[in-house]
């Protein structure tokens, strides 16, 4: 089963525009590392909210360890109001397959 990561960004006050734009510049080439089933950024009034899903854990380590990564965290620390969150999840699949899990 894949691996799931939901990842919090939270950016200073003014500071949204140059995150969005850092994150979105990535993720492209986040779309292009072995593993990766889903990256996909999402934004409300608080920040923002990076959905993630990878074939292994392996990939997951090597996502974490890659210089893409690493780049866009770096890029992005000073803009920041606290480190990225990041919670890994593991599905607990219930009712119709197709809707009951990422």
């Amino acid at each position: 089963m894949s691996i799931t990561i939901v990842a919090t960004i939270s950016p200073k006050p003014g500071r949204a525009d140059a995150v969005r734009e850092a994150f979105t510049a990535a993720i492209p080439r986040v779309h292009e590392e072995p593993g990766c089933e889903l990256y996909a950024l999402h934004e409300d009034g608080y920040g923002f909210v990076m959905i993630e899903r990878w074939a292994t854990q392996d990939d997951v380590k090597a996502h974490g360890a890659g210089e893409t990564f690493n780049q866009l965290t770096e890029a992005v620390k000073d803009d920041l109001t606290e480190p990225i969150g990041v919670r890994l999840l593991h599905a607990l699949p219930a009712g119709d397959e197709a809707k009951g899990a990422l």
